[in-house]
C-alpha cells in the first residue's frame, strides 16, 4: 500500500506490525510475515539509526518500539493508521491480534 513512499515492502510490514502491536523484535516480524529474517533486521536497523524506532535488550531479544522523540511521529502514526485502514478486515484482524501472556507455570505444549 505505502511501500513506494516507504522504499520497500519490508520497510511498510517493519512499520505496520509495530503501529499494531506497540513493540516486535525481528523474529517475530519475519515469522508473521513469512519472510527471510536479515532484510527484516536491516530495516529495523535502518529505522533505529534514523531515529524512528528505538530498541532495547532483554535478555537475548532486541524488542523495537516507536520513538516517542520523534518528530514526525504523530504524522507517520495517522499515515500508518490510513494504510492499515485500507487493508482486508481479516489482515487487521491478524495484525492486532497480540497474544503474548506467559505460559502458565508447569502447563505441556
Amino acid at each position: 500500500m505505502i511501500e513506494t513512499l516507504l522504499g520497500s515492502k519490508n520497510a511498510e510490514r517493519v512499520l505496520l506490525y509495530i503501529f499494531a502491536r506497540d513493540e516486535g523484535y525481528a523474529r517475530e516480524i519475519a515469522s508473521f510475515y513469512g519472510t527471510d529474517l536479515k532484510p527484516i533486521q536491516m530495516q529495523l536497523d535502518k529505522f533505529e539509526k534514523s531515529g524512528i524506532l528505538v530498541s532495547r535488550a532483554v535478555g537475548r531479544t532486541r524488542p523495537y518500539e516507536f520513538n516517542l522523540r520523534y518528530a514526525f511521529l504523530i504524522e507517520l502514526k495517522a499515515l500508518l493508521e490510513k494504510a492499515l485502514s485500507f487493508y482486508p478486515a481479516k489482515e487487521q484482524e491478524e495484525l492486532k491480534m497480540n497474544r503474548r501472556r506467559p505460559r502458565a507455570k508447569g502447563k505441556t505444549l
